[in-house]
């Protein structure tokens, strides 16, 4: 009995496979890769612009040196809501900066006022 579940269900797996098979090949294939590149030859389409460029540019994957470039960068940016300064390292990691504690002390207040003049606008207390 064992045999005989054993060879129904390889039949029944090769049937599943000859169907696929004839699926696959009734789908018509897609134009070639040549084809493909020769229309693109043929095709005289105006010169890109600086915008277009821009984003083809904004498409394509950066390359090691040029991330490593752009995470190079630190720029100190002030949120004009609170009135932090915040240093942000290329893309947007946000770097912590080590200042005497005094400093801290002085940062500390001037956040905190910043927070509480921007919370009071928002509630509308301040206005």
């Amino acid at each position: 009995k064992k045999k005989k579940k054993k060879k129904k269900k390889s039949k029944k797996q090769k049937k599943k496979i000859k169907e696929t098979k004839s699926q696959v090949e009734d789908v018509v294939p897609g134009p070639s890769l040549d084809q493909w590149h020769r229309e693109v030859l043929v095709d005289s389409s105006p010169a890109l612009t600086d915008e277009q460029k821009s984003r083809i540019q904004a498409m394509k994957p950066m390359t090691k040196e040029e991330w490593d470039v752009k995470q190079s960068v630190i720029r100190r940016v002030l949120d004009p809501e609170t009135g932090r300064t915040r240093l942000i390292k290329g893309d947007g990691e946000i770097l912590e900066e080590i200042v005497s504690k005094e400093r801290h002390k002085e940062i500390n207040k001037q956040a905190t006022h910043g927070d509480g003049l921007a919370f009071q606008v928002r509630s509308g207390m301040l206005r």
